[in-house]
């Protein structure tokens, strides 16, 4: 099954997304060491910090969240975070967080997506990190195939999912030479991906239970993307790359300890109403409700208010 076969993401929903993003919560090895990156480097800001964790945000807002104790890096063969993605505002406060990576000497990869540009780079533990802004006008339309995705931007011509990125072009963007300047308002948590041990009970999952839409999914090449709703299609990505019933990485492992996500008001009900149905277990803490996907990756939704 290849849904989305012929998409036009130019006439996509313009309406604001049904799910968003709080918080991210990583275990780390090494505090201090990570705070270098999320902080010094990255430009989150510390909003406050317990003996167990470290909340890192912008706009007193967290976004993501360090718990240290953790003792070995990512491992192989093993479900759960391929990469989180922090979203800037516009094309200056990209480049400018793209140009404190390159001045940093830290290695990046530089990726156009036509419907988003990115760089990625991983932390000191190997927990990788995409940096992207979304340019959902560039796209015109995406085609799935039997084992492939191709799209059209909005002039008509054929790209690839992934291409270099024109970093000069970007640059030129850049209206100042403050490379401190920490991330802006407007930065957040724009989507997940996640290395998952089942491809269609992860889709069902996330779109029967929780509420996201399908958008692409590629079950030749092991793929699925789902969209929250509006315009930007890319909201949660899952692939089984690790392998097909890849079990959780072992405690102890730096990486995704939980998620959380806001619903629209009444959403709460529905889900709790489809874990029911499904006997699926969860907890509720005050006006939130905690689960795990099929690949045990803890989530934690409330509504918006």
């Amino acid at each position: 099954m290849a849904i989305a076969a012929q998409t036009s993401l130019s006439q996509a929903a313009a309406g604001t997304d049904r799910i968003t993003y709080g918080a991210v919560h990583l275990d780390v090895i090494d505090l201090e060491r990570s705070l270098a990156f999320w902080r010094d480097l990255i430009g989150l800001g510390e909003l406050d910090r317990a003996a167990d964790e470290v909340r890192l945000g912008v706009d007193g807002r967290a976004l993501i969240v360090l718990h240290p104790g953790a003792q070995r890096g990512p491992v192989r063969g093993r479900s759960g975070l391929y990469h989180v993605a922090v979203h800037l505002p516009s094309e200056a406060e990209f480049a400018r967080v793209l140009a404190r990576v390159a001045a940093a000497g830290v290695a990046q990869a530089p990726t156009d997506h036509i419907f988003s540009k990115a760089t990625y780079l991983s932390d000191p533990d190997g927990v990788q990190l995409e940096l992207t802004l979304e340019t959902p006008e560039r796209a015109g339309e995406i085609t799935v195939g039997p084992g492939s995705v191709t799209i059209r931007d909005s002039d008509g011509r054929l790209r690839g999912m992934t291409e270099a990125l024109d970093v000069r072009d970007v640059l030129s963007h850049l209206e100042d030479r403050d490379l401190d300047r920490p991330l802006p308002s407007g930065t957040s948590v724009g989507h997940l991906h996640l290395h998952v041990a089942d491809l269609e009970a992860t889709r069902r999952f996330y779109t029967d239970v929780i509420g996201f839409q399908d958008h692409t999914y590629v079950p030749d090449i092991g793929f699925g993307d789902l969209s929250a709703g509006g315009r930007f299609p890319h909201r949660f990505a899952f692939n089984v790359w690790q392998g097909v019933g890849a079990p959780p990485s072992p405690p102890g492992t730096a990486g995704l300890r939980s998620f959380e996500l806001a619903v629209d008001p009444g959403a709460l009900a529905a889900t709790r109403g489809q874990l029911d149905a499904e006997r699926h277990s969860y907890e509720l803490d005050a006006d939130s409700l905690i689960t795990r996907d099929p690949s045990g990756n803890e989530l934690r939704l409330a509504e918006r208010a």
